[in-house]
């Protein structure tokens, strides 16, 4: 509770909690736990109030039996709420609630649906800024649909929307107000209100209306629960772009052609290496498996393994492209950068990038190769080997946020 505790700003917020949810189905538990993009639906409206930096104190009433279920829920956010036990009715729990606020009383209080998760920042500041001293605010919109009366499945009138409205939450009244027109209400008996605004009609504060949301629904039934689940899993899930580096280099040794992208080139040498030493392969295989975090060519296929002597180097490469798909992952774009002073790569670009498309599956616009010399300088410019470096491009399958 101290953590809660040393926020005590002018806004508390009391979230009610405590309903049982017979409407949504009682499969998975009360429906302010079930969840929705990944998060039970309560630990998204705490959130949505705990990111508001003009929240203080956030209450969270709750049924008896669930005090278990709600620590689990909020994790972390228990050290920012005040857990309190609810009663029989919502206004019970309201009250309650308003209770825990009674030793250092905010000046305005907002009460809320657990189930009305989709509160933002901007409906928050449009309440915020209508409740006064002695005014309350909801938020609400205007009734679009036609209304009818019905008598046993039969329609007997048509009623007259103009002024009608459908209530939403957060309700926000003067703290010492609106508690005293619960303790009033309650010490009469009366406990039939369905929400905090009607208890101050009664009492005869003045609740004004300020624009609600669209997107402020209560999840009622099991079927506003799975619409809400699809809504965050779509907003939540971004595209896990990864890009990964090789650099390799081989020195030469006498030969006739050298290996470079799968393509045999005529040269006066060859390079030295365990395979067929394609240095421009073996850098792209290294940027392929670093976008799965998987090592490098050596912790697959390490050169004191005889088995991988003189082994054409697309095996490599296919084997890293496989570690990648069966991870869900799609390759973009992959680029290749060869530095050498000799052979000339231009006359063998076009069968170069054929050759990489080929073994990993990919039109040619997704393959670059291309080639710089050294200017002369160091082993590459003294004509002793070659280098490669190598960027891969690829997408995995959406993370949550």
């Amino acid at each position: 509770m101290s953590g809660s505790m040393s926020r005590d700003k002018e806004t508390a917020v009391v979230i009610v909690a405590a309903g049982r949810g017979e409407r949504a189905g009682q499969v998975g538990g009360p429906k302010q736990y079930r969840q929705i993009g990944g998060k039970a639906v309560i630990r998204h409206t705490v959130e949505a109030f705990n990111a508001d930096d003009s929240m203080g104190r956030i209450v969270v009433v709750v049924h008896k039996d669930d005090h278990e279920l709600a620590a689990h829920a909020l994790g972390n956010l228990t050290t920012r709420c005040i857990l309190v036990t609810g009663g029989a009715t919502r206004q019970d729990s309201s009250l309650r609630g308003l209770r825990m606020l009674i030793e250092n009383p905010p000046r305005q209080v907002m009460i809320h649906d657990a189930v009305r998760p989709f509160i933002d920042a901007p409906l928050l500041a449009r309440i915020a800024g209508s409740v006064g001293a002695d005014n309350g605010v909801i938020p609400a919109l205007a009734v679009s649909d036609t209304l009818k009366r019905a008598n046993e499945g039969i329609i007997s009138e048509t009623t007259d929307r103009t002024g009608l409205y459908t209530a939403q939450t957060p309700q926000a009244f003067p703290f010492q107000p609106i508690l005293a027109a619960h303790l009033a209400a309650a010490e009469q008996g009366l406990d039939s209100f369905t929400d905090d605004a009607a208890i101050c009609e009664w009492a005869g504060l003045p609740v004004r209306l300020v624009e609600g949301s669209p997107d402020n629904i209560k999840l009622t039934w099991k079927r506003d629960i799975e619409l809400a689940d699809q809504r965050l899993s779509q907003l939540a899930v971004f595209p896990d772009v990864r890009t990964g580096n090789g650099y390799d280099v081989h020195a030469f040794e006498p030969g006739d052609h050298v290996m470079l992208c799968g393509i045999a080139i005529p040269h006066e040498a060859k390079l030295n290496g365990h395979s067929d030493a394609d240095v421009a392969l073996h850098a792209l295989t290294d940027a392929l498996l670093a976008t799965r975090g998987a090592g490098d060519i050596g912790t697959h296929f390490p050169p004191s393994d005889p088995h991988w002597r003189g082994a054409a180097s697309s095996i490599f490469l296919e084997y890293a492209a496989a570690i990648v798909r069966e991870a869900g992952g799609r390759i973009a774009n992959v680029d290749v950068t060869l530095i050498c002073e000799a052979p000339k790569i231009g006359p063998h670009r076009e069968a170069m990038v054929a050759s990489v498309a080929a073994m990993l599956s990919l039109d040619l616009n997704r393959v670059s190769v291309k080639a710089t010399t050294n200017e002369k300088l160091g082993f590459v410019g003294r004509k002793e080997g070659i280098a490669a470096i190598a960027t891969a491009t690829v997408v995995f399958p959406g993370q949550l946020k």
